[in-house]
């Protein structure tokens, strides 16, 4: 069992949470301008690194409440994890 700091309400068991893919994507500034393969590449590309990653995440069956964590992919060591400034509560 690996325990996820959430940001609002501490460690918790990770069956509490549900992965939201990598974090800090931005959403293209005019998605009707896009080539078909653009768009793919925005849906569907994302980095895989090993090491440090960020990622966002939600505690789906606690707070309900997304973050940021940066998390060692190699280890699955949680780093850090951030709340979401701005985001509506």
């Amino acid at each position: 069992m690996m325990l996820i700091p959430c940001p609002h309400c501490g460690p918790r068991n990770e069956t509490e949470f549900q992965y939201g893919g990598q974090a800090y994507v931005a959403y293209p500034e005019d998605p009707y301008a896009l080539t078909d393969e653009q768009w793919a590449r925005y849906l569907f590309y994302r980095e895989n690194p090993k090491g440090p990653f960020a990622e966002r995440w939600v505690h789906s069956a606690g707070c309900r409440k997304w973050f940021n964590a940066v998390r060692d992919t190699r280890t699955y060591e949680f780093l850090s994890t951030e709340a979401i400034q701005g985001a509506a509560s």
